[in-house]
């Protein structure tokens, strides 16, 4: 290599450094229809914000004059959900609704647009009408349940593991009259009869069970 070669200086314009001023550069807002198509397309990330920027504005009122003639069925989320349909259309399938667009038809882009926007509409809302009547969350809360409130279950749970665990030191013959007395609610005379006692000694073992009980659940509020 000469040295002439070495003293040449290397004209290399680095990959990120901006265009030079003389370069001509069209940004998406001088767009015109055609050539935004393109360049959206082509995957151009400003043209879909320049797309947005034209045309949403456009886009919603379409969509909210045909939702507004059915407005017992609709809402906000409606119209927000139409138009994510459309532009989710827009894109699908390589892009194949937008590359059918033909200026050469004489139809300007915007009058386009607007059609499919009312189409998504009503493509919208023919696929709520094939969807059952939903009830909403307000009048769900008032339909009636067999089941037991899941809140007042596990209340009842915790209440029983509490009196389970204080009737461990209890006898046999005990526990079976807390369940018969407090728990299944019997009457004094049943409660005799179940367990052969007199009804005296019914209410005599509910006094002294339910002393023992009470100073149980002391000793367990103070421990806690």
């Amino acid at each position: 290599m000469s040295s002439h070669s070495l003293q040449q200086p290397l004209h290399r314009t680095p990959s990120n450094q901006a265009p030079s001023t003389t370069e001509s550069v069209t940004i998406p807002s001088a767009l015109s229809d055609e050539e935004l198509i393109k360049q959206l397309i082509d995957g151009n990330d400003y043209a879909w914000i320049e797309f947005h920027n034209r045309y949403s504005r456009l886009i919603c009122r379409c969509i909210t004059k045909v939702m507004g003639r059915f407005c017992s069925v609709s809402s906000g989320e409606d119209i927000r959900e139409i138009y994510a349909n459309l532009t989710l259309q827009l894109l699908s399938n390589n892009m194949h609704k937008l590359r059918t667009y033909d200026p050469d038809r004489g139809t300007k882009l915007g009058t386009w647009i607007g059609m499919l926007s009312i189409n998504a509409s009503y493509d919208y809302l023919r696929s709520i009408r094939r969807e059952p009547n939903c009830a909403t969350l307000t009048e769900a809360e008032r339909i009636p349940s067999d089941r037991h409130d899941p809140f007042a279950e596990m209340d009842r749970k915790e209440r029983d593991q509490i009196l389970n665990d204080m009737l461990r030191g209890f006898s046999a013959k005990d526990r079976l009259f807390v369940a018969l007395y407090f728990d299944q609610g019997l009457d004094a005379e049943v409660v005799a009869q179940r367990m052969n006692i007199s009804v005296k000694t019914v209410y005599s073992k509910k006094h002294k069970i339910r002393t023992r009980l009470e100073r149980l659940l002391q000793r367990e509020s103070i421990a806690a």
